[in-house]
C-alpha cells in the first residue's frame, strides 16, 4: 500500500513541475536574439576581466589602456541594452 500511495506522491508532482514549467515557458529566441545575448555574456566577462586589471596594475600607460578598453566595452554594452 505504501508503494501505491508514494508513487501517486510522485505523479502528482511530476504533474504538478510540467504544469508550472508550461507557464513559464518562453517563446524560443530567434538567431539574433541569441547572437546579442552571446555577445553581452562575452562583454561583460570581457568587462570584468578588464576591472580587475586595472585595480592590479600600477604601470600608467597601462592603466590608460585599460581605461580606453573598458570605456569601448562599455560602450558596446549599452549599444546592446
Amino acid at each position: 500500500m505504501a508503494k501505491g500511495w508514494e508513487s501517486k506522491a510522485v505523479e502528482d508532482q511530476v504533474q504538478q513541475h510540467e504544469t508550472k514549467g508550461g507557464s513559464k515557458r518562453r517563446d524560443p529566441l530567434t538567431a539574433e536574439q541569441l547572437e546579442r545575448s552571446r555577445r553581452r555574456e562575452v562583454l561583460l566577462l570581457s568587462r570584468a576581466r578588464v576591472e580587475k586589471d586595472l585595480q592590479r596594475t600600477q604601470d600608467p600607460r597601462y592603466r590608460e589602456q585599460l581605461t580606453r578598453a573598458l570605456a569601448d566595452i562599455e560602450a558596446q554594452i549599452a549599444t546592446l541594452e
